[in-house]
């Protein structure tokens, strides 16, 4: 069972990201302020669910949550700050955004820079509490969104399929036709074959 708040009657933001281990495209960041009384069976660590299930979660997440926003920090920057900052940044600019200011941050993970609303970071968050599920699933697929539409001008990669994700078939499409313009620059892209 998921827990709808940290503490009773704050108004807490979940924030969650998406894309980190991709060799091409943006991080996103999902930021959510949900009712307490929010509920849904599916609800869950965007991980653990289908795409059917998280495009189901998508729009129900957006019509009942206080507040949301996502955020894309795109490759340049990425390649600019490391990844690990980029996905901080990402965060800052979700809870930015956002239409009423929480009053408590709940990040998922174990490190975030820090914002000027005070946070706490829970390691798996997203498989815990409400908000944190709901901002994953909304980072997740708005940047899958993304990559699709990418595909269709880079179809080279599979990123229909991959969305970016260091696959198999993403590599064999950067050995045959280099990196596109969207692909991180300061990631390994090619793998050696005994790498797994």
């Amino acid at each position: 069972m998921l827990l709808p708040y940290l503490k009773k009657g704050r108004i807490e933001a979940g924030c969650d990201e998406a894309g980190r281990g991709c060799l091409a495209g943006p991080v996103s960041a999902g930021a959510v302020i949900l009712p307490e009384d929010f509920d849904h069976p599916l609800l869950n660590d965007s991980k653990k669910l289908t795409e059917k299930q998280r495009e189901l979660l998508r729009p129900i997440i957006i019509e009942k949550a206080i507040a949301w926003a996502v955020s894309l920090v795109h490759h340049d920057e990425i390649d600019e700050v490391n990844i690990l900052n980029a996905s901080f940044l990402a965060m800052h600019r979700a809870v930015d955004q956002l239409k009423i200011k929480p009053e408590f941050l709940l990040i998922d993970g174990n490190r975030f820079n820090k914002h000027a609303i005070p946070h706490e970071c829970i390691i798996k968050g997203d498989g815990k509490i409400k908000s944190i599920a709901a901002a994953s699933i909304l980072a997740k697929t708005f940047r899958d969104e993304y990559m699709q539409k990418l595909d269709l001008e880079y179809p080279y990669y599979s990123w229909l399929k991959n969305k970016g994700y260091p696959t198999k078939a993403h590599r064999a499409g950067i050995k045959e036709h280099g990196p596109s313009p969207y692909h991180r620059m300061s990631f390994k892209l090619l793998a050696d074959e005994l790498e797994g």
